[in-house]
């Protein structure tokens, strides 16, 4: 088994290789507007580091968010893209259980990210394996911590609302792909690399022209 595994639904563009036991190599690199110009070179940096090839990979694994419409797109449409150049398959996990499983935590939990538009996703989690509610979208004041750790980017930006941060701030794709890995050694059904949008995208088709009259 050698699992790719890469997530671009937060500002981190990060990238890691996966043999089955342990991560062999991990890049992030943090940058919110270069989502389309750092994954392939993050993704060449885990393979030259490893000194594997693309066609050494047996399995894709691809955030599939919630994230912003844009950076989220890059992940995904990549995953798809290699998945069928290669012939293997390729699969999408939540960008927030990849966050959840990075804390550790054995206790119950939230993870929070940004959305943008003062917003948070969030989910609440079991433990590290086990989502039990979410995603949603909603205002920091309106997530019910109710007193939980809250781990993830969203806790950084809004800790009055939602407290200190209580694990990593983003997917490192070394979570990602253990916990891929750990599914797939399992035999859990994975999903297929389909975005989780929680809401539309900024960019709209513009309507027709008003008519105008004398």
């Amino acid at each position: 088994m050698l699992v790719l595994a890469f997530d671009t639904a937060t500002p981190a563009v990060t990238a890691a290789l996966h043999d089955g036991e342990r991560v062999l190599a991990e890049s992030t690199t943090i940058d919110a507007r270069r989502h389309g110009e750092l994954l392939v070179p993050t993704i060449e940096r885990v393979l030259g580091e490893t000194r594997a090839t693309l066609r050494d990979v047996t399995a894709i694994v691809a955030g599939s968010g919630p994230g912003p419409y844009t950076g989220l797109r890059v992940g995904l449409m990549t995953a798809q893209g290699l998945a069928t150049t290669l012939g293997v398959p390729a699969y999408g996990i939540c960008t927030l259980d990849a966050v959840a499983y990075g804390s550790g935590l054995a206790e119950p939990f939230l993870v929070a990210t940004d959305a943008r538009r003062k917003e948070v996703f969030w989910a609440r989690y079991a433990d590290m394996r086990t989502r039990l509610d979410g995603p949603f979208v909603e205002r920091p004041a309106q997530v019910p911590v109710e007193g939980l750790p809250v781990v993830g980017a969203g806790a950084e930006l809004y800790p009055e609302a939602l407290g200190q941060s209580a694990g990593p701030p983003y997917p490192y794709a070394g979570a990602l792909a253990s916990l891929a890995a750990e599914r797939l050694a399992e035999g859990t059904p994975l999903d297929p690399p389909r975005p989780i949008y929680l809401r539309r995208p900024d960019a709209v088709v513009p309507g027709a022209p008003k008519r105008v009259t004398a």
